[in-house]
Order: structure tokens, then sequence, then C-alpha cells
């Protein structure tokens, strides 16, 4: 394994990035078992089951469960919940509520990470709008992730596709991160900045891009289970994450079932396979 000389950034082999893909698509079924069991009246820690399963399933072990002991597969974060929102037997979903779920899987040493937000039954246009906005500033964090580009080209991308969506708050206190043989690795990617800055990205490196955005303020509070992070103001969040990884040909999302092709396209960039991304 050879090291970049910022920070000591890791840099892949094509070979070690495969594995990240196997892990990613792991992630990502994890992430659409637990949706899709996401209605009304069920409890996240049952969707915390349903997605341990699918990970097992696949010969995988979580990023997330004993990290600094977490005690679940994955997070549920609801409504004011931004991130690390610990799945229980008493939190149960009803119609209306947002749902943050944010998974991570290990194959073979090396980590997927990906987040998506949902809604329960019918939830009011304001709360649409505020997912809408924070799913295309991810893609444009990620279509940014290129070789040669600045690490906060893609804070700065992240940013003004947030600000051009509306009045939202993009929270400061948590961020993205380089990811590889483990989840969480500097530097880390803030979700706004001046672009031009940090170290330079290169063919090899992978990084979790996840913006966080709410209908009030960028301030947080950290609830007493000393995980849960909720808005300070009350306001509803929302959050989307993928794994990406700079390859020669362009960004390939990891932790996308198809690559990113969908995703970078409407974006207007493209991957290895010339469609918008790569499998």
């Amino acid at each position: 394994m050879r090291r970049g000389r910022d920070f000591s950034i890791e840099i892949k082999t094509p070979a070690q990035l495969s594995v990240m893909r196997e892990a990613g698509l792991v992630v990502a079924r994890m992430l659409r078992a637990a949706a899709d069991a996401a209605e009304p009246g069920i409890s996240t820690a049952e969707l915390d089951a349903i997605a341990a399963r699918e990970m097992l399933a696949a010969g995988a072990t979580s990023s997330f469960y004993g990290y600094y002991g977490y005690p679940a597969t994955i997070c549920t974060s609801v409504n004011d919940e931004i991130v690390h929102g610990i799945p229980r037997p008493d939190v149960v979903l009803a119609a209306g509520d947002v749902l943050s779920i944010d998974a991570g899987a290990i194959v073979g040493g090396w980590h997927g990470d990906a987040a998506i937000t949902i809604a329960v039954g019918t939830v009011p246009q304001r709360a649409k709008e505020l997912m809408a906005a924070c799913e295309r500033a991810l893609w444009a964090g990620l279509a940014t992730a290129t070789a040669g580009r600045r690490l906060t080209d893609i804070s700065h991308a992240v940013e003004q596709s947030a600000r051009a969506s509306g009045d939202y708050g993009i929270i400061r206190d948590y961020t993205g991160h380089f990811i590889g043989s483990a989840m969480h690795m500097d530097p880390p990617v803030p979700n706004y900045g001046r672009p031009g800055r940090g170290p330079v990205l290169a063919e090899g490196m992978a990084l979790a891009i996840e913006p966080m955005l709410t209908l009030g303020d960028h301030r947080t509070r950290q609830c007493d289970d000393g995980w849960t992070v909720v808005t300070a103001d009350g306001s509803l969040a929302a959050h989307f994450e993928h794994t990406i990884a700079i390859t020669a040909d362009g960004p390939v999302v990891l932790t996308a079932a198809d690559g990113g092709a969908s995703g970078l396209a409407e974006v207007g960039a493209t991957g290895p396979d010339g469609r918008g991304g790569g499998g």
C-alpha cells in the first residue's frame, strides 16, 4: 500500500478499491432493506435487526457495532436528530416522520459507509424539499471528487448547492471523512468553505462525503446517551452520504448500486463507463 504525501492519506490499489466496492454494495443493500421496512409502527430496533441480517447474509461485519462502544449496526436518526441516533425498541416510527439511516460494513478489512434520509408515510412539502436539497448537495460534492482538485473544492460544491436550494442550515460540527482500512480517516471533509484548499485529490483515494442540512441553523447538541446529535433549535434535519473512489477514469461511487451513474449524470459528471459513474 502506498501513502500520499498530504496528511498520509491512504492510497488504495485497484484491487483494494474492488474490495471496498464489495463493502459498498453490502451497505447499499443494508440501507435498501431498512428503508423498505420503514413504515409507521415499526421500531428503529427492528430496522437495525433487518440491516444486520442483510449484512451477515453477505458475509460482512459492521463498521459501527462496537465502534467506541456504539451498540448497534446502523444509526437511525428521526426528525430533529441529525446523526448517530441509536436504534431502540421504544422508538416507533409514525407517519410524517423523517428518518435518516446510516450504515457501514467491512469486507476483507475494507470499509464502506453511506446514509439516506427517507419519508415515513406522507411528510410536509418543506421536509421533502429539505431532503431533496441535501441529496443534491451530496451529488454536487461527489461530482467534484476528481483527481487534481483540492479537498475544499468538494466542500465548496456542497455548500453552493445547498445555498442555491434555499435557506438551510449547513451542519459544521460533523463532517465527511476519508475512508479505507478504517472507517474514519483524516483529513475531515467539511460541507462548507472556500475552494482551492487542502490536499490535492489523487487516484486511489477514497472518501465519504456526507452533507447534513436543517430547516433551522447549523447549531447542534449531543443527547445524554452520548451519541445522538440533534439540532439545537429543534428543527428538522436530513443527512445523505456516499463513499466515493477517485480513479484514473473518474469518480466511482462505491456505495451506489450503479456506481453513481445516474446521480453523477444528473449533475453533468461522468465516470469510468462514460455514463456518469462506474461499477
